[in-house]
C-alpha cells in the first residue's frame, strides 16, 4: 500500500514520514541527517567510518508483538535515502543470528565505496528479533524462526520500496540485494523463494547449510586434530596445541611452492585454486627424518581435516575445503590450521571421534538451507545473480557454494546459458568475507549495477586489499583465473589476464 506522503508536498519530507501508515507497521524514528555525520562500519578491525552525506534515516518495527516466553519480536529496520538519490535501491544482508540493525550504508562490497555515498536508498533490519551476533535462542519462537529463515526481509524491502517511493515521488527504478555470510544465504532465498523482488543479488561466503557446516567445522575437523593433540593432566586433548608454529609455517611454505607460481608468479597468492593439488601427507616424515616434516599422524590429520566429513559408507556429506594461503592464520578469524574454542564462544571440543552417519540426520534445515536450483522466473524477469567465496575462509567452504553454482548452471540450461546472468567470483586468500592474506577489496556493487541497468557483464573486477600495498589484480569469474601474461610490473591488474 502506499504510503500518501510524497517528498515535494511536505515542507519538512523527511520528518513527515513519521506518519506514513501501513498495515502492522509502526515509525519510531524520522529525521534528516547533515551532510558529513560518520557511521561505524560493523565487523572492521580496527574500527573504520564512513563519511556520510545528507540523507533521511527511517527507523521503524514491522509486526510488533509477544511471542514464546513473553518475549518482545518485531522485524526492527532502519532506512536510509540519500538527498542525491540515484534512483536505486539496496538491502542489506545480515551477519550471523542477526539480531541487530546495522547502520544502513551497503558497505560491501563496495570498495570503500558504501552504496548510501553514491546515491542508493539503503535499508537493513535484524529479520525479527533483537540478540547477540551468535545467540539462536530467538528459534524457540516460531514466527521468528520463520522471519528469520525467510519473511523478514521480504516484509522489510517490500515496505521499504513503499516509502522510497512515497518520499521521493516516484519508485526505485532497480532494486538490489547484497550481503555476505548470513546475508549471503538470504542473497540466495530471496533469488529462489522471492524471484522478482530484486533486479540484482550479490551473494558473498554464503551461511547457506549452516548444519553441515557445523558438523565439518565444529566437529569433524575438530575430531580430527584432536587425535594428534597433546593431553592435559586429565587427559583431554589440547586442541590449540595440535600444531606448533613451525609446522604451520611448514604446510604454507611447501603449499605455496607447489601452487602459488602457476599462476605465472610467485606473489603470495593462489589464483587457480581448483588446480592445486596439494597433500599434506608429502610432507610426512620419513623413517629416520626429523625435520623439516611433519610427524606422519600430523600430516594425516590434516588431510583428514581438509577432505571434510564423510559417512561410514564413505559419502561426502559437506565438501572438502582449499589449500589456501590462509589456512594457517592466527590473526583475525583463525584459519583451519589454527584450532581453537568455537566461533559461537563455546569451549574447544575434546572429542576425537564423530559418527556421520548420525550427526547428518539432524543437519539438515529446511526452512534455512538454501538450496533450490530452478531459478527460471528469477533469470526471466533479467535478475542477475554474483556469487564470491574467499578461499581461505575456515566456516564455510568456498566448494559448498561453487558446488551449489554448478548445480544451478545445470538446472537452468548449462553454464554458457546461466553466464549471461550469473557469476562465480573465487578470492585468493580471503578469509570469511574479508581479511587474510589476500586482495579483499573490490566492486561487486559496481560491477553488478552496470550488468543490470547497462547490460554489460563484468568481465574482471579489479581488487586491491591491505595485506599487500600497492598490489591489484583482477578477479575473474570461474572458470577463469588471473594469469600473469609474462611482462610488466606484477603489482599491477593491467598485467594480468582472465585466462
Amino acid at each position: 500500500m502506499m504510503g500518501s506522503y510524497a517528498w515535494a508536498q511536505q515542507a519538512n519530507p523527511c520528518a513527515s514520514l513519521a506518519n506514513f501508515k501501513a498495515p502492522g507497521v509502526e515509525i519510531t524514528k524520522a529525521a534528516s541527517n547533515a551532510a558529513g555525520s560518520t557511521e561505524t562500519v560493523p565487523f572492521t578491525m580496527p574500527p573504520q567510518s564512513v563519511v556520510m552525506p545528507a540523507y533521511c534515516r527511517v527507523e521503524g518495527v514491522i509486526n510488533q508483538r509477544k511471542g514464546v516466553g513473553g518475549e518482545d519480536f518485531g522485524i526492527h529496520f532502519a532506512l536510509a535515502m540519500p538527498d542525491q538519490w540515484n534512483g536505486d535501491f539496496m538491502m542489506e544482508g545480515g551477519a550471523g543470528a542477526n539480531g541487530t540493525v546495522y547502520p544502513p550504508i551497503g558497505q560491501t562490497p563496495a570498495r570503500g565505496t558504501p552504496a548510501l555515498t553514491r546515491g542508493y536508498a539503503v535499508v537493513s533490519n535484524d529479520t525479527g528479533h533483537q540478540g547477540a551476533v551468535f545467540d539462536f535462542s530467538f528459534m524457540k519462537d516460531q514466527q521468528a524462526y520463520l522471519d528469520f529463515a525467510d519473511q523478514a526481509n521480504v516484509e522489510v524491502a517490500t515496505l521499504a520500496k513503499q516509502i522510497v517511493a512515497s518520499y521521493y515521488g516516484k519508485p526505485a527504478a532497480y532494486s538490489y540485494f547484497v550481503g555476505c555470510s548470513t546475508g549471503g544465504r538470504e542473497g540466495m532465498v530471496l533469488s529462489q523463494r522471492f524471484p522478482t523482488e530484486f533486479d540484482g543479488i550479490i551473494v558473498g561466503d554464503p551461511a547457506m547449510r549452516t548444519g553441515f557446516s557445523n558438523l565439518a567445522i565444529m566437529e569433524w575437523i575438530p575430531a580430527a586434530f584432536n587425535q594428534i593433540a597433546p593431553k592435559d593432566a586429565n587427559g583431554k586433548p589440547l586442541l590449540a596445541q595440535a600444531f606448533s608454529d613451525d609446522d604451520r609455517k611448514l604446510v604454507i611454505d611447501a603449499l605455496m611452492k607447489q601452487c602459488d607460481a602457476m599462476d605465472g608468479v610467485a606473489d603470495g597468492l593462489i589464483s587457480d585454486p581448483l588446480a592445486c593439488n596439494f597433500d599434506p601427507e608429502a610432507l610426512a616424515c620419513k623413517p629416520g627424518q626429523t625435520s623439516p616434516c611433519l610427524a606422519p599422524a600430523k600430516a594425516a590429520a590434516i588431510k583428514k581435516a581438509f577432505a571434510g566429513p564423510k559417512t561410514s559408507r564413505g559419502v561426502q556429506v559437506y565438501p572438502r575445503f582449499l589449500y589456501d594461503s590462509g589456512v594457517a592464520a592466527t590473526t583475525g578469524i583463525p584459519g583451519i590450521l589454527a584450532p581453537g574454542p568455537s566461533m559461537f564462544g563455546r569451549p574447544a571440543p575434546t572429542t576425537t571421534e564423530v559418527d556421520v552417519d548420525a550427526e547428518v540426520l539432524k543437519a539438515v534445515q529446511p526452512l534455512v538451507d538454501s538450496m533450490s536450483t530452478n531459478l527460471s522466473t528469477f533469470a526471466a524477469h533479467g535478475g542477475k545473480l554474483i556469487f564470491y567465496h574467499g578461499d581461505s575462509d575456515p566456516w564455510f567452504s568456498p566448494l559448498d557454494t561453487f558446488d551449489y553454482y554448478k548445480d544451478m548452471a545445470v538446472a537452468n540450461g548449462g553454464l554458457d546459458a546461466v553466464s549471461k546472468w550469473s557469476q562465480f567470483y573465487f578470492v585468493p586468500g580471503m578469509s570469511h568475507c574479508a581479511g587474510g592474506p589476500s586482495l579483499d577489496n573490490f566492486d561487486l556493487l559496481g560491477a553488478i549495477t552496470n550488468w543490470v541497468e547497462k547490460g554489460v557483464a563484468p568481465e574482471s573486477v579489479l581488487a586491491t586489499g591491505k595485506a599487500f600495498p600497492g598490489r591489484s589484480r583482477p578477479l575473474c569469474a570461474y572458470p577463469k583465473h588471473a594469469q600473469y601474461k609474462g611482462q610488466g610490473n606484477t603489482e599491477d591488474a593491467s598485467n594480468f589476464e582472465c585466462r
